[in-house]
């Protein structure tokens, strides 16, 4: 059963313990946001994997290679509150935070970022808060993804409960290239890092300039099957 008043409880900065993960994990009104927004996730998750499996069906592939989640956690919930400078309280997180639950999707070509995206926005009962599109306005570092924050209704035995989730969605180079600028970006003591940023900045525009290509290729080689005929293997 959902606490409904659970969402009024304020922490004060200063009474935190030094370990706030252990803290939450020790609060039973945490645990229970942090359930809704894993439900959240498997909501999301199950109508993405049944999307790849209806595209797969007429285009005998899977457009999505992999999709990976988390729930954020607890000390990053804290310091991210901190920076926004909101208050430390279940309100603020549900309130001021979208990317508590996160989707990374991971897909072979670039339309099929847009045809995922697309289809899955179209669905009744998801609402779209906004999007961010980086593959067409890259960062100025060459990051490069789709990203939209999603609300989607979770049932429990009492109540439906509105959630929040942010989906990044982008190609397997660009995950690829993101993997390494994130270990980049985090990894204290690198030595050359300002030249490091300018090789990936410019190792970005290549995998830009390949995923175009790739996709040109693909679209090639249907469309010389369709003029040959399908045949199956």
């Amino acid at each position: 059963m959902i606490n409904k008043d659970f969402n009024k409880i304020v922490l004060n900065k200063s009474s935190l313990p030094n370990d706030p993960e252990k803290f939450f994990e020790g609060m039973s009104h945490f645990r229970e946001l942090m359930m809704m927004y894993q439900s959240a996730i498997r909501e999301v998750t199950t109508k993405l994997t049944i999307l790849n499996d209806e595209l797969s069906i007429g285009n005998r592939k899977n457009p999505i290679q992999f999709i990976k989640s988390r729930v954020k956690k607890p000390l990053s919930i804290v310091n991210k509150l901190e920076r926004l400078e909101k208050e430390i309280s279940i309100e603020s997180i549900m309130n001021s935070l979208n990317d508590v639950a996160g989707i990374r999707v991971v897909c072979s070509f670039i339309d099929d970022v847009y045809k995922i995206s697309d289809m899955l926005t179209k669905q009744d009962d998801i609402k779209l808060i906004r999007v961010k599109d980086y593959i067409k306005n890259p960062k100025p570092n060459g990051y490069r993804s789709y990203h939209m924050i999603i609300e989607i209704p979770v049932f429990f035995s009492d109540s439906k409960q509105w959630i929040r989730v942010e989906i990044q969605i982008r190609t397997v180079a660009m995950d690829f290239w993101a993997s390494l600028e994130h270990e980049l970006k985090y990894k204290k003591g690198i030595e050359d890092s300002k030249e490091i940023e300018k090789e990936l900045k410019r190792c970005a525009n290549t995998i830009a300039q390949t995923d175009h290509k790739m996709m040109s290729i693909r679209n090639k080689i249907q469309g010389n099957s369709s003029k040959g005929g399908k045949h199956e293997i």
